[in-house]
């Protein structure tokens, strides 16, 4: 009974500890604004990794072409890219299976700020999202 109590103990701290590790490298990424390139587009490399997104905040110009390329660098983790916006015509679900990558292309008409974030969930643990992948995306005028 003493046994369980202990590999109880140890996991709850091993679970803090990579918890706190998280928390402590965790950092206020800047704003990348986009331009639109030579051909008129606005590209930008987005990597999906560890509940997180890099970067996590992007600014457009509105009326643009866009073009993401989602980078899965996970080991065996799923991710997906939901923006679920459909006032603003910003609607993309996407999954992007682990060292996969996948190109989404659009045009956000309406300025603004809209969230964008991965849903996935294993059994009863929390969301992606609830674990802070999410990020912003910026419609300028």
């Amino acid at each position: 009974m003493g046994n369980k109590f202990w590999l109880a103990g140890l996991f709850c701290c091993v679970l803090t500890g990579l918890s706190s590790v998280r928390a402590l490298g965790e950092t206020d990424q800047e704003v990348l604004f986009l331009e639109p390139d030579s051909e008129g587009i606005q590209r930008a490399f987005i990597v999906l990794d560890s509940y997180a997104y890099t970067p996590s905040h992007i600014s457009i110009q509105a009326g643009e072409p866009v073009e993401f390329r989602l980078e899965n660098q996970s080991f065996l983790t799923p991710h997906n890219f939901i923006m679920d916006h459909p006032d603003a015509g910003l609607q993309q679900d996407v999954n992007v299976d682990a060292g996969d990558d996948v190109t989404i292309r659009f045009v956000a008409q309406v300025p603004g700020t809209y969230t964008f974030y991965c849903d996935k969930q294993l059994l009863f643990f929390p969301s992606h999202r609830e674990e802070g992948m999410e990020g912003l995306l910026e419609v300028r005028p």
